[in-house]
């Protein structure tokens, strides 16, 4: 296989489906384009739900790191959000978070968006806790 081959593959979504919905006009840009921030919050919500299940409890963002938006997202498509603990540490986890989109009903399937979120195990106070082991 070619360097030019491999790349002409498509790639599949990495990690858990989470969360699954669609781009509205009420979403967009001065470009028409769906607003970055919505995007973005919608990964940040997919994220607390993937971290607050391995912390088995409250958790919180407290950074975005190596965040990349690839390719505009339009009204209509449906925005498909793909999560994973990608790392564990004493209170913290990082959680790799993809944005998929299925464009118009051929259902065309496209990547736009990635970044890595990290999120802290807090108590009822909002203090770091440790994050459990996992469940097995």
């Amino acid at each position: 296989m070619t360097q030019d081959s491999e790349m002409a593959v498509p790639q599949a979504p990495q990690g858990e489906l989470t969360l699954r919905t669609l781009a509205m006009p009420a979403d967009v840009n001065v470009n028409g384009d769906i607003f970055g921030g919505w995007v973005l919050s919608q990964m940040d919500i997919a994220a607390g739900m993937v971290a607050m299940n391995r912390a088995r409890g409250r958790a919180t963002t407290v950074a975005i790191d190596a965040m990349q938006f690839i390719a505009p997202v339009a009204v209509g498509d449906v925005i498909c959000i793909y999560a994973d603990v990608s790392r564990v540490g004493r209170s913290s986890m990082g959680i790799m978070v993809e944005a998929w989109v299925e464009r118009g009903q051929q259902g065309h399937r496209e990547k736009v968006t990635e970044g890595l979120f990290t999120f802290v195990a807090i108590d009822d106070d909002g203090r770091p806790r440790k994050v459990p082991p996992p469940k097995g």
